[in-house]
């Protein structure tokens, strides 16, 4: 079989070169770019994210990201967001001070989370639903997590096990939204690449479903 071919969105922000050695790792093909042409073509599309909320939608917006994601995603093409690439997804971000538009894929706001340290930085656990294919055989790994802010809330229900989106939280002050399979779109706070043989599992089975 021929291996599945993943872009990394380049649109300036995020830990990218290791996530697309984190791939290959995990077994697919690999490219690096913005090409809108590629980014459609693509088995999967991953999107880093690090920094602030509003930066990172600039800078998407800047290389028409934003359109890009929303066509595969209407599509029923497979995206995956990490870390502030799962931010993003939401509705909305507050941070520091800053109310910024998201990419509207979920209703909820990201913000600050309530915690006596910040940033949550380091290894922690997750709480993964039984069912999840994204955590099948890795449910109870830890994985690192480098973050201040994250969604607490989540309202999306669906319709029968074929819709239902799969949720996975974490704690660190209150409890976050650690991970989300909602059909095409797959996200995790944490930061898969940095994660060891946990999180080089976590992305084979991502590509296995693409």
């Amino acid at each position: 079989m021929s291996r599945k071919h993943v872009v990394v969105l380049d649109y300036g922000s995020g830990n990218v070169h290791s996530a697309v050695k984190a791939l290959a790792k995990a077994g697919a093909e690999v490219t690096l770019t913005r090409d809108a042409t590629a980014v459609a073509n693509a088995d999967g599309l991953l999107v880093p994210g690090v920094g602030a909320f509003d930066a990172v939608m600039e800078q998407l917006r800047a290389v028409r990201g934003d359109e890009m994601i929303d066509r595969r995603l209407a599509g029923g093409r497979p995206v995956l967001g990490i870390c502030v690439g799962q931010q993003v997804m939401f509705a909305r971000g507050i941070e520091r001070g800053h109310d910024t538009e998201g990419l509207g894929q979920w209703p909820e706001t990201v913000h600050e989370l309530r915690a006596d340290v910040l940033p949550h930085m380091g290894w922690n656990t997750v709480d993964a639903p039984e069912d999840s294919v994204l955590f099948r055989g890795i449910r109870h790994e830890r994985f690192y997590f480098v973050h201040s802010c994250g969604a607490t809330e989540w309202s999306i229900e669906g319709r029968g096990e074929t819709t239902r989106p799969r949720v996975t939280w974490a704690e660190h002050g209150e409890r976050f939204v650690a991970a989300v399979e909602n059909g095409p779109l797959t996200t995790t706070q944490f930061h898969p690449e940095k994660s060891g043989e946990a999180g080089i599992q976590l992305l084979r089975n991502w590509i296995a479903t693409l």
